[in-house]
């Protein structure tokens, strides 16, 4: 049997309406005070539920979660005053003795009175016929809340899963991934890649490029080691601390280095090189470029265009060396460009140091200038012509190439980002707590 419910009907626009009361998106009753449908406006027909809002002419939804919904609608006449309702197959009046369907008595065959008269503007529900009618309704709403729940805890359980399932993942690969071989391997030539700027807090600074040095010169398997190199240069602290190390544990595991340069050596980069037994480089490679550079911009006369003036307090005379917004001090600058002589003179001791008798100098060699390979060669700033594979073939012979290089992999950078995440979230906490004045 079909659940008993009211209805209601109102007028609208001169003409009298009527609908099951009941909202098409949650099944239950719509009137938000007894026997008040229409919004405080008396345009739409307003849901107390959820805030469904329908065409009164019409019933189709026009706004909220009720979608492209209708309200199921009951038809109406209005006769001398009184307006008429007439059941339908599925609608019908509800009592204890319904005459079978089809027989003379069948509601389904003659109009119904409504349940009052409709003046203009006035609204009165079709009153209910069963005593339990508002228990349905309630019933329905809470089955609907529940399902509500239901489907709430299960996205819950879903992505606390998918979480514990990235974290175990994160672990797993960098963990998994830490170290590239196993001491013990069969005989292989080392390959660590110097790419990039040299400088603290990147792929090529010190820290990560002494580690791989170690981990290669210490593995019993590692025939020799090669340095692919492809870099601009940099810090002369961080290439001066991996020229040192290099040559360390050249001395202390009396392994072979070479390097192997790519399209570029210069400054930096090169000053790593020469700690290498040979340099390999390929023909149009750029190499060179031995000397120091300190660089800046001076902000004095387009401050003075502008009509800022600089305001710089210090204690010391030479605290506000190098500022770019105060003009040229003489002697300040010529302090820098002795210092800077210095490390070059540091720079020049290291290359003769790491070629020998092989550097053919000229007045240019030491000048900051870069030559290509085929002129390093000539100029005895490299060596031969060749690639890794060439090296590791015919003069590492030991044709495998294991990567010592170390590189956060896709589950390292993740985890960092998450983890960086979650310190600006607990900052930005902090400084939302309350404060003591």
């Amino acid at each position: 049997m079909g659940a008993a419910g009211r209805a209601f009907a109102l007028r609208f626009d001169g003409n009298v309406v009527a609908y099951l009361n009941r909202c098409s998106h949650v099944p239950t009753e719509m009137d938000w005070q007894p026997g008040e449908f229409l919004d405080s406006d008396r345009r739409w027909i307003l849901c107390s539920i959820h805030g469904a809002m329908y065409e009164p002419a019409d019933g189709r939804c026009v706004s909220g979660p009720c979608g492209r919904g209708r309200l199921t609608a009951i038809r109406v006449e209005e006769e001398g005053g009184q307006v008429y309702w007439y059941p339908s197959r599925d609608i019908r009046p509800l009592s204890p003795d319904d005459p079978a369907p089809g027989s003379p008595d069948d509601p389904q065959r003659r109009p119904q009175p409504a349940a009052g008269r409709t003046g203009p503007g006035r609204r009165r529900p079709m009153p209910a016929r069963h005593p339990w009618a508002l228990e349905s309704s309630l019933e329905r709403v809470a089955r609907e809340l529940l399902r509500q729940q239901r489907t709430d805890r299960r996205w819950r359980v879903f992505f606390r899963l998918a979480w514990l399932g990235l974290v175990l993942a994160v672990a797993w690969a960098v963990f998994s991934q830490r170290a590239h071989v196993q001491a013990g391997t069969k005989a292989h030539t080392a390959l660590i890649e110097v790419q990039g700027e040299i400088a603290a807090g990147n792929e090529a600074s010190a820290e990560a490029l002494v580690s791989a040095l170690k981990s290669a010169f210490e593995d019993p398997g590692a025939q020799a080691v090669v340095l692919r190199i492809n870099s601009p240069g940099g810090s002369p602290v961080q290439s001066g601390i991996v020229n040192d190390e290099i040559r360390r544990l050249k001395a202390l595991h009396k392994k072979k280095v070479y390097a192997v340069v790519e399209e570029m050596c210069a400054s930096g980069a090169y000053y790593i090189a020469v700690a290498a037994d040979e340099i390999y480089v390929d023909k149009a490679s750029l190499v060179g470029s031995i000397g120091v550079l300190m660089d800046g911009f001076g902000f004095v006369g387009l401050m003075d265009k502008l009509g800022i003036e600089r305001r710089l307090l210090t204690a010391g005379d030479n605290k506000g060396m190098l500022d770019p917004f105060s003009p040229q001090n003489e002697r300040q600058t010529a302090y820098a460009k002795a210092m800077i002589d210095q490390i070059h003179q540091q720079f020049i001791a290291v290359v003769k140091r790491g070629r020998g008798d092989r550097l053919k100098e000229t007045p240019e060699t030491f000048s900051g200038l870069f030559w290509s390979g085929e002129e390093a060669i000539r100029l005895g700033l490299a060596d031969k012509l060749g690639n890794l594979d060439y090296v590791a073939r015919e003069v590492v012979k030991a044709e495998e190439v294991v990567d010592y290089t170390p590189r956060d992999n896709v589950a390292e950078r993740l985890a960092k980002r998450f983890g960086a995440a979650v310190g600006q979230g607990a900052v930005k906490a902090l400084r939302e707590l309350p404060r003591l004045h």
